[in-house]
């Protein structure tokens, strides 16, 4: 099913905000300092998943730099950024999960889950204490600590939360043909 401009125009000022709220008044504090465990990244993965890659950068890029700004400090463009990632990321899946037909199956939630693992990984792993180290000159002990808790936390509640709204969408949707004429 194609998604017309206006709809996922619609999707993305709703997924942003979403993801701001869930970011900024849901989040778990973590043993890590200035790292918290996250339920935004179920909702980008669903809604990316549902509406592309363009929609899901934008939701995790603006989502991402609401956050920042609502804590009143300067936006951190490298985790900015790495959400962005993970969103693009999420939203190749569109082209091979068909969730807006209402299919998600067993072999949907193992691309999904791979795809989530694989992007969180460079996003959180590599991208956010990379961009760190070469835009903030910050330490690499902490970056690397807290991109590990930031990687897991974020796969975790991703390929649960994530993947249960996308069965629970699945279920929602019509499947092709099952409208019998009578």
């Amino acid at each position: 099913m194609k998604k017309s401009n206006v709809t996922t125009i619609v999707a993305i000022g709703i997924g942003a905000a979403l993801f701001f709220v869930l970011g900024r008044f849901v989040a778990i504090p973590s043993p890590v300092p200035n790292t918290n465990i996250s339920l935004q990244y179920a909702v980008l993965a669903l809604l990316a998943i549902l509406y592309g890659p363009v929609a899901g950068g934008l939701i995790g890029f603006i989502g991402h730099t609401l956050i920042d700004l609502s804590w009143g400090g300067s936006p951190w463009w490298s985790w900015i950024i790495a959400s962005a990632f993970v969103g693009v990321m999420m939203g190749l899946l569109s082209k091979k999960i068909k969730l807006s037909e209402g299919v998600f199956g067993k072999k949907e939630m193992i691309t999904f889950t791979i795809a989530n693992v694989v992007a969180h990984l460079i996003a959180w792993a590599g991208i956010a204490p990379i961009l760190d180290i070469v835009i903030y000159a910050e330490p690499v002990e902490k970056l690397f600590s807290q991109g590990a808790m930031a990687a897991t936390a974020n796969i975790l509640t991703s390929v649960i939360v994530g993947g249960l709204l996308a069965v629970a969408y699945s279920k929602t949707v019509a499947k092709k043909g099952s409208l019998d004429k009578e």
